[in-house]
């Protein structure tokens, strides 16, 4: 077998570091640009809302607050992501699955506000989307859990 030089070693080592903090770097710049976009949206949201108040009602004005402000969760949530992984340096999934639920609820939401004729099947569609986030989500958070926190279990058993 061929044993890496010395050398080479520190230079993998020194090359592996700089990546992981140039992937930090980037990761908090894209944060602060999300946190950014999210209070101009959220403050462009509540500026439309009081315009639309006056000149559509309050069903109008409302609905378009609450599209707003689920664009603005999305956001938010990609960003905890992005806190996540830096925290940890590695990828969780519970934070996707939130965000393509409430991606999903926003649809639907949109959908049944502004009373748009859809196709059955495209609302069924993205009911089922809700129902496979949802399973996911119990899915994921039961994988999860270490066996000591389930009940019953006795906290001396190894974990395997």
């Amino acid at each position: 077998m061929n044993r890496p030089e010395r050398g080479d070693n520190r230079a993998t080592t020194l090359s592996m570091w700089a990546l992981e903090h140039a992937q930090d770097v980037v990761s908090i710049v894209v944060g602060v640009a999300l946190i950014l976009v999210s209070a101009a949206l959220l403050i462009a949201g509540f500026v439309d809302f009081f315009r639309d108040l006056s000149h559509y009602g309050t069903v109008h004005a409302s609905t378009s607050l609450l599209d707003q402000v689920l664009l603005v969760l999305i956001l938010v949530e990609i960003v905890h992501t992005v806190v996540l992984s830096l925290r940890a340096h590695t990828l969780v999934p519970q934070p996707f699955i939130v965000v393509g639920l409430v991606a999903v609820i926003r649809k639907i939401l949109f959908i049944l506000a502004n009373q748009v004729t859809v196709g059955t099947s495209q609302l069924a569609l993205l009911i089922a989307m809700v129902a496979v986030f949802v399973a996911g989500l119990i899915a994921i958070n039961r994988l999860a859990r270490p066996r000591s926190a389930e009940p019953g279990a006795s906290p001396e058993e190894p974990l395997v």
